[in-house]
């Protein structure tokens, strides 16, 4: 509980942070507007001079769904009278109606395909949809942080990929789908080479950048790391022993199904689901970020844009840490990519977290709150922790599943101080920094007099980093 007049929030905001610095605030990171055009013919020039492209011709069979969709939402809808008006059908007109969806689908996959093109100009990636209403994207180059590559199932059989694209300034990924498998890797490596800098007659000579290994996470490890992982276990515990009690307090089938199955699902979720997307993790260095390559269905192949990273969780679950293995996390600014290492040793997490933040060394040790502070959180507030270094802030929290969070300088918005009556009253208050990821780290239950100092000290050492902090660029 935090009263009002309580909190104290120093903010820099005469400086924005290095990656905003360069684009003015009310430029758009990708524009969309409705262009009525003329149906385009593939792979001609307009007006501008750059040439369209088309789709790989396997993409009208994701367009394809959308009419059975729409049927088979209507029936889910209304069951009964979907099936009245089924059973009025004679055999003939089934199949004449089953005949004319299948190509009503086909024709609407068609020509949303037909009319979908998308153009590299010196300075945007451009690309034209819509069957009626023509609209057209226009992605700016420099506004690129981010160029990730995924397969899933069918499209890996079919030997095709799309592209999701992660620009500054927008939540949602914009995505090119789908493009042949060896198109997809030729495109990201020229739009990162874009991105980059580097000339229009010469981005098609880059190529894909150079890949140093860092990490592979073998299958064996994965697995082991499920099996010792708590949710997994209670998941699977509260789907086995809620259901019988339900049985006997209700004598209801549908009651105890319907809750079993959720349980369940939740279970496979947390142990088969992770497996499966988490399979074959190989995380490697090059120039443009550290690349991720993951998954045993869906294939994807992912991108950390250098200097975007605004918080590093180190994880540690009670069962991993007598075989001393940790779980890296990300906070990356306008991306959802959240994980960079599932499971490692310790030693060799830490070598992968100094790739993400040069310069920076995990402290070995954190100062715990004062001993009073068990008034406030009774046990656990032995879980929290804080150090700062000459480079990041650094908190921890929690027991069972220890966490460490750390935050460069040069990342942190905002710093706050709260106290709530009862932590007034025992001289205790609790320091939170905002980042750029819309994130909030928390020292908690620290000195009131340490947090004070903390609080203005801090927002010195984040202005000293933002003057400091290198250029956030590609292939630099």
């Amino acid at each position: 509980m935090t009263t009002p007049g309580a909190s104290k929030d120093v903010r820099d905001e005469a400086r924005p942070v290095p990656e905003e610095a360069s684009v003015p605030e009310d430029a758009p990171a990708a524009e969309e507007a409705a262009v009525p055009e003329e149906a385009a013919e593939g792979g001609r020039k307009d007006a501008a001079g750059p040439t369209e492209r088309r789709l790989h011709p396997v993409t009208p069979l994701r367009r394809a769904w959308a009419p059975v969709a729409v049927i088979a939402g209507w029936a889910v809808h209304d069951p009964d009278q979907a099936q009245r008006q089924l059973t009025r059908l004679t055999t003939m007109t089934l199949l004449a109606v089953l005949v004319a969806a299948v190509l009503g689908a086909a024709l609407y996959g068609f020509l949303s395909w037909w009319f979908t093109h998308f153009a590299v100009t010196d300075t945007e990636l451009r690309i034209r949809t819509g069957l009626v209403f023509r609209r057209t994207a226009h992605i700016r180059l420099e506004r690129l942080q981010a160029v990730d590559v995924t397969q899933p199932l069918l499209a890996r059989v079919a030997g095709v990929a799309k592209l999701k694209l992660d620009v500054v300034g927008t939540d949602k990924k914009d995505e090119l789908a789908y493009l042949g498998q060896e198109e997809a890797r030729i495109l990201r490596a020229e739009l990162l080479a874009r991105a980059a800098g580097f000339a229009p007659e010469t981005a098609h000579e880059v190529g894909e950048a150079p890949v140093q290994r860092l990490l592979h996470v073998p299958a064996g490890v994965l697995a082991v790391s499920l099996v010792l992982t708590g949710a997994t276990w209670g998941t699977l515990a509260a789907a086995l022993v809620v259901p019988p009690l339900l049985w006997f307090a209700t004598h209801s089938v549908w009651t105890v199904l319907a809750t079993a199955l959720p349980l369940l699902g939740a279970a496979g979720a947390s142990s088969v689901g992770r497996f499966v997307g988490e399979y074959d993790w190989t995380v490697g260095e090059s120039p443009d970020g550290l690349r991720i390559d993951h998954g045993l269905l869906d294939r994807t192949h992912e991108t950390v844009p250098p200097g975007r990273v605004q918080t590093v969780r180190i994880v540690e679950p009670l069962l991993w840490r007598r075989r001393g293995w940790v779980r890296v996390e990300l906070d990356v600014a306008g991306s959802s990519n959240s994980v960079l290492v599932p499971v490692a040793p310790r030693e060799v997490a830490d070598a992968v977290v100094a790739r993400v933040l040069p310069g920076v060394t995990v402290p070995t040790s954190l100062a715990r709150p004062p001993r009073r502070a068990g008034w406030c959180v009774p046990f656990w507030w032995r879980g929290y922790g804080l150090a700062v270094t000459d480079t990041v802030f650094v908190a921890r929290h929690g027991l069972l599943r220890r966490s460490i969070a750390l935050v460069p300088h040069a990342k942190v918005q905002s710093v706050r101080l709260e106290q709530g009556p009862w932590q007034r009253r025992k001289g205790l208050a609790d320091v939170r920094v905002d980042t750029g990821a819309n994130k909030t780290v928390t020292a908690r239950l620290r000195d009131a007099s340490e947090a004070a100092e903390l609080l203005y000290g801090q927002a010195d050492r984040s202005r000293t980093g933002r003057r400091e902090a290198r250029p956030d660029r590609w292939m630099a």
